[in-house]
């Protein structure tokens, strides 16, 4: 039986161009109920290497028994809490009502342009008179890429991370509670909870249909009009132009992608842990704080990548894995 297969790339993400920002950007959270807290953090892909655990799964061929598991491995050293900035909504939609910035944003000064007067008070009043309409809380954290020597940047990556549980008035008073202070990951999330992890994937720049789509070659008598990577047809006489699903040549990656239900199979401090012989490729060695997931993630060494709690959970039970080895073999070949 003949197969039909028009494309290999999928139509649910166009259109296929390079991400606004290399910072991925968010525009959902999980719901959640409990004691205020953070629903995000980010790091810095160092590299992948292997573990070996007990598989947990229930009904696995395997239970009980040891298995080799890939892991990625992301160095994750503290964020800090540089200002709360809160949003209301009206018949536009939702927009911020302000912001309260911390004093201690020198770091930033190579990210943004810093106000000469501090308003933190006035913004604070401002925020609790009209904390009833208050629909989201959320803080600017940035990263500390000066402590790391695998990547060479000094300017922090800021973004934002939502503050969730309880009313709006537990979110803004947990909020000001750690405006200025450091947050690490291991405050959290747990080993053995879910994630989903998004990055922007390893940039390949422009590609043909074949690259980028995974077209068939034109063979035989089709090959002899001296074409032999171009899409067969690009479509019907009516409608009376080119349809945006036709396979065509363009942008390949550098583009945000998601990955949902990501395992965390370890939260550590110790990097002597995982750091193989020689350090990982085109990263070097881990120097801090770092957390193992499951599978791989999007994007090169080096580039930033952000944690959000998992919004597709499910049914999945969360267990502390048993990890009984971390390979510390080269990469190097």
């Amino acid at each position: 039986m003949r197969t039909v297969r028009p494309r290999a790339g999928s139509l649910a993400y166009y259109p296929r161009k390079r991400a606004k920002d290399i910072i991925p950007k968010y525009q959902s959270w999980p719901q959640y109920d409990g004691q205020p807290m953070l629903q995000g953090f980010a790091g810095y892909k160092a590299g992948m290497t292997h573990v070996i655990m007990i598989d947990d799964h229930k009904k696995s061929p395997t239970e009980g028994k040891e298995i080799m598991v890939p892991v990625t491995v992301i160095e994750i050293p503290p964020m800090t809490v540089a200002a709360i900035r809160v949003y209301v909504k009206d018949t536009y939609g939702k927009h911020p009502l302000t912001e309260v910035w911390a004093e201690n944003t020198e770091a930033l000064s190579g990210r943004i342009t810093k106000a000469k007067t501090n308003n933190a008070a006035k913004a604070t009043e401002k925020i609790n008179a009209a904390i009833e309409d208050v629909v989201e809380v959320m803080v600017l954290m940035y990263t500390k890429p000066t402590a790391l020597t695998g990547v060479p940047k000094k300017v922090p990556d800021l973004m934002e991370i939502r503050v969730a549980g309880g009313s709006a008035a537990d979110r803004f008073a947990y909020a000001l509670s750690i405006l200025g202070t450091e947050i690490e990951m291991s405050s959290l999330f747990a080993d053995g909870q879910f994630a989903d992890i998004t990055g922007i994937t390893k940039g390949k720049g422009f590609n043909g249909a074949v690259k980028r789509f995974g077209i068939t070659l034109r063979k035989r008598k089709h090959s002899r009009a001296k074409k032999t990577r171009h899409i067969g047809t690009l479509g019907p006489w009516h409608p009376h132009h080119v349809r945006w699903q036709v396979p065509m040549a363009g942008q390949m990656g550098f583009q945000q992608r998601t990955e949902f239900n990501k395992r965390i199979i370890k939260i550590g401090d110790n990097p002597d842990e995982i750091n193989p012989a020689g350090g990982f490729l085109h990263y070097g060695l881990v120097r801090g704080n770092y957390v193992l997931i499951k599978g791989s993630i999007p994007g090169p060494a080096k580039r930033l990548v952000r944690i959000r709690s998992a919004t597709r959970m499910g049914e999945q039970k969360v267990q502390t894995p048993v990890v009984e080895f971390v390979s510390l073999q080269s990469k190097q070949g």
